[in-house]
């Protein structure tokens, strides 16, 4: 197999040649058709999120072929196309675990972090926490759905009933989420870094009702705010631009630290929540929800030796909707 492999934080991925290891028990091999690239594999590799198991390959929006089957496995059968997420594997008996929030688990895998991900032409990955994707004819369109779609599925739900949704950051997440906004008969607010005029208009696009920049004000009140970008002077910005009772979801897995603010921001029952990583049952709702959506990805791709190129676009704001390695390319 091929893989580019992180050898140390704030160093460009190496191309490295490896032997495909086959699956264990409870295991798939999969050949991969396509990984997106997600801003948290850029945390990893520019060493915000702290402990990466290393040497690694990154990469945890999957979409492939089953190749082969470990012991016990019986979901799935060879050549049957999946999906594989950030969620790698959990320990079911922890207290998170065993109340229903194995995102929350204490002993958790990571794919692409604390496991080996995506920018590969072939992963092994735990089978319990792989989807089957047999609706899905376009890898290349999936890709992003398997952490995008599902981070901006579960923030989502913490918003709740809320009509009018702000979303800061209008990226991979954004752009998905977006469309099951208007599926759904709700308004949705975008804000880019101040001056991203192909953003907004990329927005625009999709259906949003008002798009600008992050240091603008709504032309309305919003019921909630979901925060994408890694900003955390955004999370002031939208306490401000919800209503009384309103929520800010912050979607990241990492952010700059949040300033200092005035307590009349959060007065009157302004909620700040987090959310962090997902569930197998927010995948199995997503992806049947995604078709009846209509959902559409706007992807650039990437052939897989090109992962580095894709990482600096991603971190220049260079790209709309996700960037996709493709193997085969």
């Amino acid at each position: 197999m091929r893989a580019m492999v992180l050898t140390a934080p704030r160093r460009p991925l190496a191309e490295e040649e490896r032997v495909t290891r086959k699956p264990a028990q409870a295991e798939i091999l999969v050949s991969i058709e396509a990984c997106a690239v997600c801003r948290t594999d850029l945390h990893v590799v520019d060493g915000e999120l702290p402990r990466p198991r290393l040497p690694l390959i990154p990469g945890h929006e999957i979409v492939g072929r089953v190749t082969a089957l470990g012991a016990g496995v019986t979901a799935f059968q060879c050549g049957q196309r999946v999906g594989i997420p950030w969620l790698g594997h959990t320990c079911g008996c922890c207290a998170y675990c065993r109340s229903g929030d194995e995102n929350l688990c204490d002993q958790p895998l990571f794919t692409g972090y604390t496991c080996d991900g995506g920018f590969a032409t072939h992963v092994v990955a735990d089978a319990r926490f792989a989807f089957g994707l047999d609706g899905f004819t376009d890898p290349i369109a999936a890709a992003p759905l398997m952490c995008a779609g599902l981070i901006g599925w579960r923030c989502l739900k913490k918003a709740g009933e809320a009509r009018r949704i702000g979303l800061y950051g209008f990226g991979a997440a954004a752009h998905i989420l977006a469309q099951v906004c208007r599926w759904q008969g709700r308004e949705t607010y975008a804000f880019t870094s101040p001056g991203d005029a192909a953003a907004q208009d990329h927005a625009r696009t999709l259906g949003v009702r008002w798009a600008g920049g992050s240091d603008q004000a709504p032309p309305e009140t919003l019921d909630a705010a979901i925060i994408f970008a890694p900003v955390g002077s955004l999370v002031p910005r939208a306490l401000a631009a919800v209503r009384k009772g309103g929520r800010v979801i912050c979607g990241g897995i990492h952010m700059s630290d949040i300033p200092g603010f005035p307590y009349r921001l959060l007065w009157e029952e302004r909620q700040i929540l987090s959310v962090a990583n997902l569930t197998r049952e927010d995948a199995v709702e997503f992806l049947a929800l995604a078709p009846k959506a209509g959902v559409q990805t706007t992807t650039t791709v990437y052939p897989l030796d090109r992962a580095n190129e894709a990482l600096a676009d991603l971190r220049g704001g260079r790209i709309q909707g996700a960037a996709v390695l493709v193997p085969g390319q």
